[in-house]
């Protein structure tokens, strides 16, 4: 590298201006760096160089787009969002999130870009910074979110706009898109990241369960209430409550929930005492709400409250180039016995399929497809048939018509039937009750 860790930064020949905003920006603790309009690299702060400088890899005169995306053309010109095109059209600051090459493989990375302008109003260079996102991977993991795609990195970057604020954000999608890790990736990126994170799931809870579990109740409120118990809401103190499938709260209790999200007060089962909550609030459903509030099901008041900040997420067909990555990260877990891979006819079938279950569903595919690799690599023959796993991509089959034949075909329990499906019992729950159909043992 041309730049001496020793010196306070690294800087190409210029201007005065630029020599003293780097005298300046190397005193920040985030990485910097400066660029001319015509994308070349004219310094970097030291926070850059120990978190983005490769060793033996000059970046100082160097285009950013080659060395952070290793393009031959700016970013706009390669199918992305440039930040130094809508700052020049701006005349103002632009904020992305891209996927940047590091000396740790790609990372994605929450890149904002100033404007500099001189006397005359010109603009003279830019200034850049870059902020590592840790919520999420850009290569394989054992845990957490992980994806690169263009409509997971959307979802991503809102993320990582609404984390730092106390907004109540509500996570839209369908059934196993990873709306639980959302929801952990906006606590752990919080200011609450400390506090504790508590899940209600709110499927199937009755309206006097669903205010016991929240609230707590006292000794002797009702039959078998032998001793005091604190709520959800009590135990989520200075974190963060996440409530999953919010779109079955009982309508009756609705009014209960509205008031502790606007009052941030509330009183147990039984008791008198008006205890004081501090939570931050996410919340996730896969129906619409818009249209239930429409039927007179979800309170309008309380869907305005909730819909403050949402973020929808993608369904895994709209995902395709993560599929691979997840595959990796999937058979890459500890958990995992042993090691197992897939070959490329395997995957290639895996990226064909429409997935109406999901990232949960994939997963379910690969860890059935595993225990059939007895050589530790994954073949098209250990898949089971399209039909069983939602069929291929163009399929025009619903969801409720791959559930009946389903159904059709299997005459084991419901555990047996969601399995079989590659969905939670939850899930199948929720779409057998969407059916009016039950599902016995």
């Amino acid at each position: 590298m041309p730049d001496d860790p020793a010196k306070p930064a690294s800087i190409a020949p210029h201007s005065a201006q630029v020599q003293s905003l780097v005298s300046f920006l190397e005193h920040e603790a985030q990485p910097m760096i400066v660029l001319d309009p015509d994308y070349n690299i004219l310094a970097a702060n030291g926070a850059y160089r120990r978190q983005f400088g490769a060793t033996g890899k000059p970046f100082i005169g160097q285009k950013c787009y080659r060395v952070s995306h290793h393009y031959e053309l700016p970013c706009d010109q390669a199918g992305e969002h440039c930040p130094m095109k809508k700052a020049r059209e701006l005349r103002g600051p632009d904020r992305v999130l891209h996927i940047h090459h590091t000396p740790r493989g790609p990372e994605h990375v929450d890149v904002e870009l100033r404007p500099i302008f001189d006397e005359h109003g010109a603009i003279t260079a830019y200034v850049e910074r870059l902020s590592t996102v840790r919520s999420a991977s850009a290569q394989p993991s054992g845990d957490g979110l992980v994806g690169r795609s263009p409509a997971f990195n959307q979802a991503l970057a809102a993320l990582q706009r609404v984390a730092p604020s106390m907004l109540p954000v509500l996570l839209l999608g369908e059934s196993g898109t990873g709306k639980e890790l959302f929801a952990r990736a906006v606590h752990a990126t919080s200011a609450r990241a400390g506090g504790p994170l508590v899940v209600v799931d709110c499927s199937g809870l009755s309206e006097t369960l669903f205010e016991s579990e929240l609230f707590g109740h006292e000794k002797g409120a009702f039959t078998g209430a032998a001793l005091r118990k604190p709520g959800l809401v009590e135990t989520a103190q200075d974190g963060t409550i996440f409530l999953d499938e919010i779109g079955d709260v009982p309508l009756a209790m609705q009014v209960k929930l509205l008031r502790l999200i606007e009052t941030g007060t509330y009183r147990r089962v039984g008791g008198v005492e008006t205890l004081h909550a501090n939570f931050r609030l996410v919340a996730a459903t896969h129906k619409r709400l818009d249209e239930m509030v429409a039927r007179g099901q979800f309170r309008q008041d309380l869907y305005y409250r909730i819909n403050a900040f949402p973020i929808e997420l993608p369904p895994l067909r709209e995902r395709a180039d993560d599929i691979a990555l997840l595959a990796n990260s999937f058979l890459a877990r500890p958990s995992a016995m042993r090691t197992v891979s897939i070959d490329a006819a395997a995957l290639a079938q895996l990226q064909r399929h429409a997935w109406p279950g999901n990232i949960r569903e994939l997963r379910n595919v690969l860890e059935r497809a595993s225990l059939f690799a007895d050589d530790g690599v994954i073949r098209v023959a250990h898949l089971p048939p399209a039909g069983q796993f939602g069929g291929v991509a163009n399929s025009s089959k619903s969801q409720s018509a791959v559930l009946s034949d389903a159904m059709l075909n299997s005459a084991g329990t419901r555990s047996e039937l969601a399995e079989y499906l590659g969905i939670s019992e939850r899930t199948l729950y929720r779409r057998l009750k969407e059916m009016n159909v039950t599902k016995q043992k």
